[in-house]
């Protein structure tokens, strides 16, 4: 498990290079709520915006993820936790304001900062345009 990278990671880099080539600056593992122990993969703390770049197999990819055999129990909470904890961490961003977006690993890192830099141009949830 030391081998897995919690951050860092190819399919974070690969976005984030695509991010900064589109003139985006963001911060990295930053926690939004310092109240709450938990960091956003990327984040637009002037817009309020949270990205996280979920791992298929830690977070239960509905498309990918497959029990192990062994030790299936332990596996099956594990993950069954962190999609708590996932959502949980999506509920109180949003109450305090912030828009949460969330992605696969296995999606393409293109699409993925086609969509962000598409949020970040419509302003959010409010509309209005987000000022770099």
């Amino acid at each position: 498990m030391q081998g897995n990278r919690g951050r860092d990671n190819a399919p974070e880099v690969a976005v984030r290079r695509l991010l900064h080539a589109r003139g985006l600056r963001y911060r990295l593992q930053i926690a939004p709520l310092p109240e709450l122990r938990r960091t956003a993969d990327i984040a637009f703390p002037r817009q309020r915006i949270a990205v996280f770049i979920d791992g298929c197999y830690w977070h239960g990819c509905p498309e990918h993820y497959t029990a192990p055999v062994s030790n299936a129990e332990f596996w099956r909470e594990k993950v069954e936790r962190n999609r708590a904890r996932d959502a949980d961490t999506t509920a109180r961003l949003e109450a305090a304001g912030w828009s949460v977006l969330r992605f696969w690993t296995h999606t393409d890192p293109e699409s993925i900062a086609n969509s962000i830099s598409a949020f970040l141009a419509l302003g959010g949830p409010d509309g209005a345009p987000a000022g770099r």
